[in-house]
């Protein structure tokens, strides 16, 4: 059995659903290391203690497992700590980082696609009680006077790490692996920084880049209708994911959600101007959210239930008709991955006690 840990874990493995085997990620040897890991990062000698088995095995194991995607890695001063990974986000996104198309990713794409559709079945969509992710708007769509924290600019990212690396995006390059339309969308545009970019580069097929072509991967995403996607915190980003509602699996969750905008938002809305708005119905056809529909007096009207504040319409729009503004009273994301932690309990246990 294959133990799995961490509050960020949406979609756990659960040994008793048959379609996912454990074997088809894990040799023996692996998952009898896999078990001993934890989400705290642990040093070397420590794991192998927890194992019984002899250092130099475990090395040789620990290292084999992270260049498959299923378990993480950190350098320190005093050295590499190894910790376990959670099945999704985890696992499945560094199985297809490095954009390999060999038999095995094509035959995991199916299995974990399977697996998760079967998950769903058996215990049904899982209710967001805390955004563990959150959207960053396309700062050029956001009207002038309007307040913009650093943590809503892509920028800021991009500007604070030396190391940056991309990777595939999970979502449609498995997508693509199982054979089906991808739109069009580039792939290779999943953006990591410090440590993460490190490890993606040197042990799982990523490329490092410069900061001037992670802006061009940003420009190429927003022209293709794209969506920014972190972490929902201001500091501790250590990615940036570029999503659709096609494939990305945080999106359509948030869809599956009574009100999406309450569980995955920029902080910003959509206005529109009705004098320069030529019923084109480009921005309904490039909201991510679904949340736009054309009134009797040819402007779009917004689902503020829905829409998720990212820009994807007004970056499309080609007479400037709409832009980005401020949503009332929207509550700023938590500092850190540790306050994210302490707010998604909290609003379990408030969830708990109703």
């Amino acid at each position: 059995m294959i133990k799995r840990k961490g509050f960020q874990e949406r979609i756990p493995f659960d040994p008793r659903l048959p379609h996912l085997r454990v074997q088809e990620l894990f040799d023996s040897e692996e998952a009898a290391v896999n078990n001993v890991l934890t989400k705290k990062p642990a040093p070397l000698e420590e794991i192998a203690a927890r194992s019984g088995r002899p250092v130099e095995e475990v090395s040789e194991i620990l290292e084999r497992m992270v260049r498959k995607g299923l378990c993480g890695v950190t350098k320190t001063p005093v050295g590499i700590l190894y910790r376990g990974l959670p099945f999704m986000p985890g696992i499945c996104e560094f199985t297809f980082i490095g954009g390999a198309e060999t038999d095995r990713e094509v035959k995991l794409a199916r299995l974990i696609q399977a697996y998760k559709k079967a998950y769903v079945a058996a215990k049904g969509v899982e209710k967001i009680s805390y955004p563990v992710t959150r959207v960053i708007p396309v700062l050029r769509t956001i009207k002038a006077g309007n307040r913009i924290h650093t943590y809503d600019q892509v920028m800021t990212y991009i500007d604070k790490y030396d190391a940056i690396g991309v990777g595939s995006c999970y979502c449609r390059q498995a997508a693509k692996l199982r054979g089906e339309d991808i739109h069009g969308m580039p792939v290779d545009v999943c953006i990591w920084f410090g440590d993460m970019a490190e490890n993606i580069t040197e042990r799982l097929g990523g490329r490092r880049v410069s900061k001037e072509e992670v802006k061009e991967i940003v420009d190429r995403c927003e022209q293709a209708g794209l969506m920014h996607m972190s972490r929902n915190t201001t500091e501790d980003i250590d990615f940036m994911c570029h999503c659709d509602r096609w494939h990305c699996g945080v999106v359509r969750q948030a869809l599956q959600q009574p009100k999406p905008a309450l569980v995955f938002n920029s902080g910003f809305d959509s206005a529109f101007d009705g004098d320069r708005c030529a019923a084109c119905e480009t921005c309904i056809e490039r909201c991510p959210a679904e949340a736009l529909t054309m009134t009797e007096e040819n402007i779009p009207a917004v689902d503020r239930d829905r829409c998720f504040g990212c820009g994807v319409c007004a970056t499309g729009c080609p007479e400037g008709a709409i832009v980005m503004v401020n949503k009332p009273d929207f509550r700023p994301p938590p500092k850190t991955v540790k306050d994210l932690a302490k707010a998604l309990q909290g609003s379990q246990n408030a969830g708990r006690s109703a």
